[in-house]
């Protein structure tokens, strides 16, 4: 998808620096094959699709961000978002983020504030606020300011339901001989009395100094939450995820009261009047924003904000790349998310050093794609 500029746009210059104006939105749709395909308790994955957005500028700088979904056929219908939208952005500033963001979601009221809508608003505000970065020579994290160069990590992306036992023990070693300090397994064998086992079994290997995380990916009834959730705790897990339907609150909210161990969830919550309500209704304690559904930077920060006043902590989900900026200035950010699905778009990655991702403090988001790659796995 390619977009001309917007007739009639004004000029909005920022005092002290030249005016910049965007003049087209790009959109590329790219499948990225998975090695090793996986289930959970909700999903069966064998590559992962995104939509690659590219906001351009009359000075030849392009901020990039990205969507995604489980299957690659379904990118049509984020690319008709990102398309109905690009009107408000071509011709404008990109310093207008602010601006550019509240016309978005004004455009959208008819449309619900959540799902496809908030997937399309947030790609075009974090690709301008890397547009906004590389105009400054700066990075998004010292725009805000930073607290931190480097974020505490645990390993995703394995750990999963259809492993045997001792696939995951040697799995869960080998991740701390590449140096994880945390990592995080999913639930989900037709018994507790196996899950039980299971967890056990990893506590066991990796040792009581590695953080470990548990994903329920909304596979359980909060009679089977509560249960399970009891007879985990004796192996400390740092989370027990979204152990039931995400859409149940009040559940959430029983959970949460009933179990030690913290229940996390806000992966599938979308912008801060969500949050808003999981977070007055107690039933998590620790969120966990998607940086896609959330509606982007600003309303990260919003609810990452909100969650401090409460003295909760925040853990981005996915979206490492660009989220590893908001770790950089938010205190009560407690982890990044490593996964390797989206790996094969960079030509560099976060580096690693003692179970923490080094935050980069490059212009802008400071991961731009590889062009070859985008090039390679290109989809029809």
């Amino acid at each position: 998808m390619v977009l001309s500029p917007a007739p009639d746009m004004p000029d909005v210059t920022v005092v002290g620096t030249p005016a910049v104006k965007i003049t087209g939105v790009r959109t590329v749709p790219v499948d990225l094959p998975l090695a090793e395909p996986f289930r959970t308790a909700i999903h069966d994955i064998r590559s992962i699709g995104c939509l690659l957005v590219f906001v351009e500028t009359d000075q030849g700088l392009v901020g990039e961000s990205y969507l995604w979904l489980s299957s690659a056929r379904r990118l049509k219908v984020l690319d008709t978002m990102v398309a109905s939208l690009a009107d408000l952005v071509v011709g404008r500033n990109p310093e207008d983020v602010r601006s550019i963001w509240q016309d978005m979601w004004d455009a959208v009221e008819l449309l619900d504030r959540r799902g496809v809508t908030m997937f399309a608003i947030s790609a075009l505000e974090v690709a301008c606020w890397d547009l906004v970065g590389k105009s400054r020579d700066l990075s998004v994290s010292r725009l805000f300011g930073r607290v931190r160069d480097r974020i505490p990590v645990y390993a995703d992306g394995g750990l999963f339901t259809t492993m045997s036992i001792p696939e995951l023990v040697a799995q869960a070693e080998g991740f701390v001989e590449k140096g994880f300090r945390a990592m995080k397994m999913r639930l989900g064998p037709p018994t507790l009395a196996e899950t039980v086992e299971r967890v056990a079994a990893i506590r066991a290997a990796i040792g009581p100094d590695v953080a470990l995380m548990a994903d329920a990916n909304q596979g359980l009834s909060l009679v089977e939450a509560l249960r399970l959730g009891r007879g985990l705790e004796p192996y400390r897990l740092d989370w027990f995820e979204e152990p039931i339907p995400a859409h149940d609150l009040d559940g959430a909210a029983r959970l949460a009261a009933a179990l030690d161990t913290p229940i996390a969830l806000g992966q599938s919550v979308y912008n801060r009047y969500g949050f808003a309500e999981v977070v007055g209704r107690r039933a998590a304690g620790v969120l966990m924003p998607d940086l896609q559904r959330i509606g982007g930077v600003c309303e990260f920060i919003k609810v990452a904000h909100m969650a401090e006043t409460m003295d909760i902590p925040i853990t981005p989900h996915l979206f490492t790349e660009q989220s590893l900026q908001l770790a950089a200035i938010l205190p009560n950010c407690c982890y990044a998310e490593r996964m390797s699905w989206f790996d094969p778009l960079y030509a560099e990655l976060p580096e690693m050093v003692d179970g923490c991702l080094v935050i980069p403090d490059r212009p802008g988001l400071g991961v731009p794609f590889d062009e070859q790659a985008v090039a390679r796995f290109r989809a029809a």
